[in-house]
């Protein structure tokens, strides 16, 4: 399986709803098993809620911060965050450039710390 960046915009927005009225702003890239991998590209602000597997963030283009639970994590291309399964988070004041790979996997409620 091979999915390129330049191929994931032009999919943008996906469909309209109530959670996204604009369109949606994430497109599935790759997806095998419980690993699936989007580029999430929202613009204005995000909307997102937290999600039930455990998910990597690999910022791809832009600046701004990750707010984790409370905690804010400022960012730039090549930066990498790792957010556990039900946590809450979203990005914030990210520039009209900013796009982010994700990738989820795992079980419902994410994996046990080791």
């Amino acid at each position: 399986m091979k999915v390129t960046i330049a191929e994931l915009p032009q999919k943008l927005p996906g469909p309209a709803s109530e959670k996204w009225p604009g369109g949606e702003r994430f497109a599935l890239a790759l997806a095998h098993g419980s690993m699936s991998v989007e580029l999430y590209a929202p613009t204005g602000g995000d909307p997102q809620t937290p999600h039930s597997q455990d998910e990597l963030y690999f910022i791809q283009s832009g600046t701004g911060s990750l707010v984790i639970k409370g905690d804010r994590y400022p960012f730039e291309a090549g930066a990498c965050f790792f957010v556990v399964a039900s946590m809450e988070h979203r990005f914030e004041d990210f520039s009209a450039d900013f796009s982010t790979w994700v990738v989820f996997w795992g079980p419902e409620g994410g994996e046990p710390a080791a």
